[in-house]
């Protein structure tokens, strides 16, 4: 779904607090929800999630109805937005899967096209029972916005948990990898690879439209192997693990460790 923009934030092993703590689970295929797969999924990111409360998290849904979880009444209030019968929980089993489409299809074919779809496991690096797609943390710098000719307010598409602001040049993160970066006075992260994309910043994000130009140009422009066996793919920004946890704010300073 989309999220919110914070000031501050505290992060842990898994990852910036309150962030993927919660998924859409398919009662017919015992599935995660993920905009992914867009054919199916895309009506998600007209959703937006906030943190209301240490315990809750308030959801907006694009007809202007706000729902508390939990609440009696919101599984429902998304099965018939996504029009299948789906469960909004943080007990998602082990074995779960997310579907993602082939980006490189959906370039070709169209969001709404029915293209090859893959299974993927969620949390491969991140601690048990995390709902992140990989890794607990995701990055992506000012310059590799630039590098796509891509004004600002692209963030959402690319769904950060942190934007780090540089007056480098090009795809800095992929220059990062292996490397430890100190985030403010007390967070300290390793990098590990870049982010592959998938079909997902070319979706209407709530307000912004579909722009297929924030696949394609990653594709063109920074198609690089991001893990041992697997070929090139499009890239943008820079998976991290969380070395040492703490409190992050706006204006913290980022350096290697």
């Amino acid at each position: 779904m989309l999220g919110e923009a914070l000031s501050d934030a505290t992060v842990d092993g898994r990852g910036v607090a309150g962030d993927r703590r919660l998924a859409v689970l398919d009662h017919d295929t015992g599935r995660v929800g993920s905009a992914k797969r867009p054919r199916r999924w895309a009506a998600l990111l007209g959703v937006r999630a906030t943190g209301d409360a240490p315990d809750r998290v308030r959801l907006a849904l694009p007809d202007g109805t706000v729902l508390d979880h939990p609440d009696a009444g919101l599984d429902a209030a998304l099965s018939r937005l996504l029009g299948r019968d789906v469960t909004l929980t943080d007990a998602v089993p082990a074995d779960a899967l997310l579907d993602r489409a082939d980006p490189d299809a959906v370039l070709a074919e169209g969001a709404d096209a029915d293209v090859p779809v893959t299974g993927n496991p969620l949390g491969g690096v991140a601690p048990p029972g995390s709902l992140v797609d990989f890794a607990p943390l995701h990055l992506l710098t000012t310059a590799s916005l630039d590098a796509l000719d891509l004004p600002r307010d692209a963030v959402p598409r690319y769904r950060p948990n942190l934007v780090v602001a540089t007056d480098a040049r090009g795809f800095v993160e992929n220059d990062w990898v292996g490397r430890e970066l100190r985030i403010g006075a007390e967070v300290v992260l390793r990098v590990l690879a870049p982010t592959p994309r998938c079909a997902v910043p070319t979706l209407a994000h709530g307000p912004l439209p579909r722009a297929p130009q924030a696949l394609r140009r990653p594709a063109e422009r920074n198609r690089v192997v991001p893990l041992p066996g697997l070929g090139p793919q499009p890239c943008v920004g820079a998976y991290a693990v969380v070395v040492r946890g703490g409190r992050v704010a706006v204006g913290d300073r980022v350096e290697p460790a």
